[in-house]
């Protein structure tokens, strides 16, 4: 039996060491030297990236893109745990309940 982290709105997050990350035109791209694979975070993906420099939880990376762009909550909520989930699978962040 495989255990699967899950991600929720009390856990902390933060980025993994071993990435390369840069700006282009306006999105963020990275290549992570641990698995030798090339990411584009897009522009949102990539303000989420920067967060998550310093550990953080997923309910303030919530808060502020509902500071800073129009959607709705619950919207929020569900993108961002998907978002976060997919950079768990590839190893790019480490979370902690």
């Amino acid at each position: 039996m495989q255990f699967t982290k899950q991600i929720n709105l009390n856990c902390t997050v933060f980025q993994s060491d071993g990435n390369i990350v840069s700006n282009m035109g306006g999105e963020k791209v990275m290549m992570s030297v641990q698995n030798g694979k090339y990411y584009n975070l897009g522009e949102i993906g990539g303000a989420i990236w920067d967060w998550i420099k310093s550990p953080v939880t997923v309910k303030q990376v919530v808060k502020k893109l509902l500071s800073e762009y129009e959607v709705e909550e619950g919207e929020c909520q569900q993108q961002v745990i998907s978002f976060l989930t997919q950079l768990l699978n590839e190893n790019l962040i480490i979370i902690k309940p």
